[in-house]
């Protein structure tokens, strides 16, 4: 429609002239109009309380030849890139070439690969008897065995603030709430 009339136009042109001569419901006008606007495929501008609203083929035209000269750029780059990378592929080749010796070399890496996997293996068996292991569990232990006798001198002192303040027998505060006869710190 733009390029036929070759015109600017305000919404409510559009919205009449839209319906007869490109057969689209006046409904949908104003969506399409605003896919075309976020598309850039027409321009739009506030002058004053109106919206006005354009396109030109002359645009479209040199749209698409911005469009294929950033393509044909980077065909272009692409292009040196893959050169680049056949010759590094041409220069890691060099000394790579299959012969005998080579072969050797890439059987003893495997079986030194297996050997190493196997060695891995053998010392995670061992993990449990590595000193650092053990030391970490000692700290570990320490901290919780720590927590612990906290957790339990606190609730000797609620024992204590509930037998001051209501009367009550410490087996009696025991049985209620399900703490043992020979509960106690841990040595």
């Amino acid at each position: 429609l733009y390029f036929a009339q070759k015109d600017v136009f305000q919404l409510k042109d559009i919205e009449k002239i839209a319906p007869k001569e490109k057969g689209i419901t006046s409904m949908s006008v104003k969506e399409i109009l605003q896919s075309l606007v976020d598309d850039g495929m027409v321009d739009t501008d506030r002058i004053g309380t109106s919206n006005y609203f354009w396109a030109f083929p002359s645009k479209a035209l040199h749209a698409r030849k911005r469009k294929l000269e950033e393509l044909e750029s980077q065909f272009a780059e692409s292009s040196q890139k893959k050169e680049a990378l056949q010759k590094s592929i041409e220069k890691a080749k060099i000394g790579r070439e299959d012969t005998a010796e080579r072969a050797a070399l890439m059987e003893e890496l495997a079986a030194l690969r297996q050997k190493k996997e196997q060695l891995k293996a053998e010392i995670d068996k061992y993990r449990e008897c590595d000193p650092d292991i053990i030391e970490e569990m000692r700290q570990t232990n320490k901290v919780a065995k720590e927590a612990a006798n906290r957790w339990t001198d606190n609730i000797f002192s609620i024992k204590s603030w509930a037998k001051r303040k209501f009367g009550f027998e410490e087996r009696r505060i025991d049985k209620s709430f399900g703490i043992p006869e020979d509960f106690d710190y841990i040595d």
